[in-house]
């Protein structure tokens, strides 16, 4: 099982200043103990379930370059990016640019974009549900066609582009991993089954996750796709430190259902977090 460090929360510490001194150890710490993926947020305000909206949050993209400065092998990606804050042929050429720079290590993670505060905070468009889940689709035949090295015309209902330029391609082959994440199942997971390298699922309980899964395994079989082609991963809400046995055996609950990397967030601050993830949890999940 493969460990991915979701890092969600920029509050502790909160003061400007030590957000970038503490993000830095927290990977670098990361990276030495084994942890093989790292993701932000596509959010500009915190998330209100969680915390104050008020709450310090950074860009991710952005926030992901200075990762890769940092880093040489833990794969990265948001989690997921929110369909209608990007451009398709922009973000195509953002996920490009991170994946040369860091070596090809970069995902693209993608979803539904759903938090209206922020996009009418902020001025993104919001349109209904149904409409983001057409963007979703049409960026993602987009963002498949630029990365094909295909240079033509695209026109969807959506999105028009008169040239699919991009170069230079990514590095990773035949692209970046494409993680759709969700678990709804009459859209999500069918555009998994199309389009998607992973998924990723909250495993709220390993009875749901293999509910999920054996959703998706229809529209494979329905897609003609290989199941088993698609890698499986799972946020792990269920805190890890409070209970390292317990939570292990929940990850081992998950692994025999397929999910090979499970995503856990830190409750802490960071740096004591992943110096604990690497003491108490990685030498134990390699054997699972």
């Amino acid at each position: 099982m493969k460990l991915g460090l979701h890092y969600w929360n920029f509050a502790k510490p909160a003061e400007p200043a030590e957000i970038a001194p503490t993000l830095r150890q927290t990977v670098l710490i990361a990276e030495q103990s084994g942890v093989s993926a790292f993701t932000f947020m596509d959010h500009y305000f915190q998330m209100e379930a969680s915390a104050p909206a008020e709450e310090p949050m950074l860009e991710g993209y952005t926030g992901l370059g200075y990762v890769a400065a940092l880093t040489e092998r833990m794969t990265l990606g948001l989690l997921v990016t929110g369909v209608m804050y990007r451009h398709p042929g922009l973000l195509a050429k953002i996920v490009t640019t991170l994946d040369v720079l860091s070596g090809g290590r970069a995902r693209l993670g993608i979803g539904a974009s759903w938090y209206e505060r922020e996009q009418r905070g902020l001025g993104v468009p919001v349109v209904p549900v149904a409409e983001r889940f057409e963007r979703l689709e049409e960026t993602l035949q987009i963002c498949l066609q630029m990365w094909s090295g295909t240079v033509g015309e695209y026109h969807g209902k959506h999105y028009q582009l008169a040239e699919t330029l991009n170069s230079p391609a990514p590095i990773s082959r035949p692209h970046p991993m494409i993680m759709i994440g969700g678990g709804g199942e009459k859209k999500t997971l069918r555009l998994v089954a199309r389009y998607g390298d992973a998924c990723n699922i909250f495993a709220t309980s390993p009875e749901d996750v293999a509910r999920k899964l054996e959703v998706l395994r229809e529209h494979c079989e329905a897609e003609g796709r290989d199941y088993d082609s698609i890698v499986k991963t799972a946020v792990a809400v269920r805190p890890v430190l409070a209970d390292v046995d317990g939570w292990l055996s929940y990850v081992e609950a998950l692994a025999k259902l397929g999910i090979t990397e499970v995503q856990t967030m830190p409750d802490r601050n960071p740096v004591e977090y992943v110096t604990e993830l690497a003491e108490k949890v990685l030498p134990r999940l390699g054997s699972i």
